[in-house]
């Protein structure tokens, strides 16, 4: 299936987190990166005060149900360090299913798509990159990163992806 992640860290060595996450994806026998999005850096989403983030999207091919993926990612960002002490705070990595082939999902652990996707342009944008379709929800994405109202806060990063 077709599935969109959204990656994110703020802590330490940021860029090397969000290749290290990339790496474990890929390592996973179900799991193939298809394509990945370029880094982008981005003020803080909400109200906790703390670093910047370095963003991405990356699109992989999975066989893997949605909760099996959701306990790779959550085993991945724990090998990685990834505390959850305050909702929207600092974080050595973040991984969040965004999109996995049209499946809809609302579980108390698991909402498919995600549900903040459209109001967060540092997720939008770097979908663009990567994501296949022309349309989303019956909107381009520039149409739902114009409607989110927070592009100015993304930019695109001097970080890159190691070959």
């Amino acid at each position: 299936m077709r599935t969109y992640l959204a990656l994110g860290s703020n802590l330490g060595d940021r860029m090397d987190y969000l290749q290290q996450a990339v790496t474990k994806l890929a390592q996973e026998a179900d799991i193939r990166i298809v394509k990945k999005a370029r880094i982008y850096e981005t003020a803080p989403y909400g109200d906790v005060p703390q670093d910047d983030f370095l963003n991405t999207v990356v699109a992989v091919e999975t066989t893997l149900s949605p909760d099996n993926l959701l306990q790779v990612i959550h085993r991945i960002e724990a090998e990685l360090d990834r505390k959850r002490v305050v909702r929207w705070g600092p974080r050595t990595i973040d991984i969040d299913i965004l999109l996995m082939n049209g499946l809809e999902i609302n579980t108390p652990s698991l909402t498919i798509p995600h549900q903040e996707l459209t109001k967060r342009a540092f997720v939008l944008i770097p979908l663009q990159d990567v994501y296949d379709e022309e349309m989303l929800f019956g909107k381009s994405l520039p149409e739902w990163i114009d409607a989110a109202g927070n592009a100015q806060d993304v930019t695109l990063s001097k970080e890159s992806w190691l070959v």
